[in-house]
C-alpha cells in the first residue's frame, strides 16, 4: 500500500514538473511597423527593339548596406506604379531572397549598362530560397509579381532612371 502511494506521489510530482516546464510563457513578439513608400526617383523600362516606353515607375532607391539588406521587407502592399531600385557599387552575379517580404515580387536584374540580363518572376513571400541572376548585375529592380509578364519584358530591354532632389 505504501508503495502504491509512493508511485502516485512520484507520478504526480513528475506531471507537475513536466507541466511547469511546458507551460512557459511564450516570448512576446514585437510587431514590425510597416515602412511607408518614399519616392526617391522615377524610372522607365524601354523596349530593346525601338526604345518605346514599357512603363514609368516611381521608385525608392536602396544604395547602402542597410537599405539593400532590408529592401521591401515588412511591406503589406505596393502600388502597381512603384518599385524599389537597388544600386550596387559593382557589377557581379546577384542573388536575392524573400525573407520577411510579405508581397510577391518580380525581381529584374540589370547590368552596368542598365540592360536587363535576367529576371525572377513571382518570387513568393517569405521564401528564403536563392533567386539568382543569370548574369552580372549592378542594378536590381523589384516590382509587384506579374508585371514582367504584363509588360512583356525581355532580356535586352533597357532602363533609365533619375533621382528626385
Amino acid at each position: 500500500m505504501i508503495r502504491r502511494y509512493f508511485k502516485i506521489i512520484c507520478l504526480s510530482a513528475a506531471l507537475i514538473a513536466l507541466t511547469a516546464t511546458s507551460c512557459k510563457e511564450e516570448p512576446k513578439k514585437t510587431k514590425q511597423a510597416e515602412v511607408a513608400f518614399k519616392k526617391e526617383g522615377e524610372l522607365q523600362l524601354l523596349k530593346k527593339v525601338n526604345d518605346s516606353v514599357l512603363v514609368n515607375l516611381d521608385i525608392e532607391i536602396a544604395d547602402n548596406e542597410s537599405e539593400t539588406q532590408t529592401g521591401l521587407m515588412y511591406r503589406e502592399s505596393m502600388k502597381i506604379n512603384r518599385g524599389m531600385l537597388f544600386i550596387f557599387p559593382n557589377e557581379q552575379p546577384r542573388s536575392f531572397f524573400m525573407k520577411n517580404t510579405r508581397i510577391a515580387l518580380d525581381i529584374i536584374y540589370l547590368d552596368a549598362n542598365k540592360t536587363v540580363v535576367s529576371f525572377q518572376e513571382n518570387a513568393q513571400p517569405f521564401n528564403e530560397g536563392s533567386l539568382p541572376s543569370e548574369g552580372a548585375a549592378k542594378y536590381v529592380l523589384e516590382v509587384n509579381a506579374g508585371l514582367v509578364n504584363t509588360w512583356q519584358l525581355e532580356v535586352g530591354d533597357a532602363m533609365t532612371f533619375k533621382t528626385t532632389d
